[in-house]
């Protein structure tokens, strides 16, 4: 099981940098990032935790660019994780995460590593 974490963990950062900018409804990522601020723990009723996989059911843009930033700020809402509406917004959108927190799942080399890592954890392969 190590193994397949340290190769999972390796797959997420690589699909971190090569394909962040591409996340879109629908797809399925995995959390990299779970430490928060402590006044969050206070507004979320639920958080991702490092290393789960999570699908986006929306993307818009974050709290940083409506406050007139530099730089854009993705948010993502999780079909896994459901919280209250934002308490600083007019509209009341619900709480939602950066999606620098999150890499694309590559589905395909996860699936290999881990039916490899089933075969070798049958009791006649020890």
């Amino acid at each position: 099981m190590g193994d397949f974490l340290a190769t999972f963990s390796r797959v997420a950062f690589e699909a971190h940098f090569t394909q962040r900018a591409r996340m879109q409804v629908g797809q399925r990522v995995v959390c990299i990032n779970d430490v928060f601020p402590s006044w969050v723990h206070e507004y979320y009723d639920q958080l991702p935790q490092k290393g789960l996989i999570y699908t986006i059911r929306a993307v818009s843009l974050g709290r940083g660019t409506l406050r007139g930033s530099d730089s854009a700020e993705v948010k993502l809402l999780l079909e896994e994780l459901h919280n209250p509406p934002d308490p600083h917004h007019v509209g009341g959108e619900e709480l939602g995460f950066r999606s620098d927190r999150f890499a694309p799942l590559v589905e395909e080399e996860v699936e290999e590593h881990a039916e490899a890592s089933v075969g070798n954890a049958m009791p006649w392969n020890n």
